[in-house]
């Protein structure tokens, strides 16, 4: 008697697929592995695509008797790693604005806020080390293959713009392309997605939403700005004071000590740009500021009583903004110098001005500005304006059960005790 081979389960399995669950019954699906239909690794992870998407356009071309050139390859799969990677940083953002969209965000979501934000600049930190393994690649080893590429441009990744646009980096200081708008160079149905994006509120719109509802900036009779006003006027005073009481202990000239106070204004004028609103809405106008005059005065309360236990996530969400800014600095600017490194100062393949631009997008397209200037105006801890009592045990989580209906960034008005 004649009998077949035997075979594998998993070869069913790929075939077969999960078993759907019977027309109208409430039971639940029949899990894969769970004692449904068996999963194979390689079918999970739909390797036979992935593995098969590496198509070396030298080797179109017949180089090397279409093999093509060594190192395609490895640029193929370093750029289908970006965009695995963008993949998964759009996955986390998109969480991150979902809780941000809401009308108040709970204390309770700010940790997993958080934590996307996190995974995010991990994800970062794996992109600017990716960058080494390229450089592995010489530059003659790169012209074997570059003039097969043109006119496919890195500039082109339709994914690495979303995130741009999501975290919401300002279409008037976005660095136009060769003399003209990035979409220009992008299919229809990818400009019109992007172009449509721009107009959905991003990540700095809800955060600047998000800071302007947060209710200890006033607190019942405690006034933060005032408080802090007065505090600026009583550190540069002390200044002042500094300087003329060691003017004769220090034997300077007129000259000399005339210079230090001149200084003295310079940095009293400089803080004056923040503290009148008239001032600071003038900057806005001109650019220099682009967050709400609202929204920086929490953004610095929370900056200044970071020890407080309830400003302490977000804090730690407004450190992590400037931590996905300044990874995405340095990895355009890494990006630049490789750049460089490999093709000196050619046109890119998209036919921009190659490592020009790439330097010009580090400086011009950071998106939260605003935050890393607040440190301009940080006081010491010896000058902070002391919280009212009130204040300080909701900052404190003390009688928690009143704190779980305030969160910061609620609408909420918080009331003295």
């Amino acid at each position: 008697m004649s009998s077949s081979p035997a075979t594998c389960p998993f070869d069913r399995a790929e075939s077969a697929g999960p078993k759907p669950a019977a027309s109208g019954t409430s039971s639940k699906p029949v899990l894969p592995g769970r004692g449904g239909t068996p999963i194979y690794y390689h079918s999970y992870l739909q390797l036979d695509k992935v593995l098969s998407a590496q198509t070396p356009m030298s080797g179109v071309a017949g180089i090397n008797g279409g093999a093509g050139a060594h190192d395609e390859h490895l640029f193929i799969v370093i750029h289908q790693t970006y965009e695995l990677w963008f993949k998964q940083i759009l996955h986390e953002l998109s969480d991150v604005v979902r809780i941000f969209s809401q009308a108040s965000v709970a204390e309770s979501q700010m940790g997993t806020v958080i934590h996307r934000l996190r995974r995010v600049t991990e994800i970062q930190r794996v992109l600017v080390d990716q960058l080494t393994i390229l450089e592995t690649m010489t530059p003659l080893d790169f012209l074997e293959f570059r003039d097969y590429l043109f006119p496919a441009s890195g500039f082109q990744s339709v994914q690495f713009r979303k995130i741009e646009n999501m975290l919401g980096l300002d279409p008037s200081r976005r660095m136009r392309y060769s003399g003209k708008n990035y979409c220009a160079y992008l299919k229809q149905d990818h400009s019109e997605m992007l172009q449509g994006l721009e107009k959905q509120p991003s990540m700095f719109d809800l955060v600047e939403k998000w800071l302007e509802r947060t209710p200890f900036v006033e607190f019942g009779s405690f006034d933060f700005w005032a408080e802090y006003t007065k505090a600026i006027e009583a550190m540069v005073q002390r200044d002042r004071d500094v300087v003329e009481r060691q003017a004769d202990e220090l034997r300077l000239t007129e000259e000399e000590k005339q210079e230090q106070l001149a200084g003295i204004e310079k940095t009293a004028l400089h803080f004056k740009s923040l503290l009148d609103e008239a001032e600071y809405e003038k900057l806005r106008q001109r650019g220099d500021r682009r967050i709400s005059f609202r929204a920086m005065k929490a953004a610095l309360l929370i900056t200044l009583y970071q020890d407080e236990p309830m400003l302490h996530l977000p804090f730690q969400l407004l450190r992590l903004l400037m931590d996905v800014d300044e990874y995405f600095t340095t990895w355009r600017y890494r990006h630049a110098l490789m750049v460089h490194r490999m093709i000196g100062i050619k046109l890119g393949t998209g036919g921009s001005s190659g490592y020009a631009y790439l330097r010009a997008t580090a400086q011009q397209h950071k998106i939260f500005g605003d935050l890393f200037n607040l440190s301009t105006f940080i006081i010491p801890r010896s000058f902070l304006p002391p919280l009212p009592t009130g204040l300080r045990r909701r900052l404190s989580f003390v009688n928690t059960h009143q704190n779980m209906g305030v969160p910061v960034g609620s609408a909420e008005v918080a009331k003295d005790e």
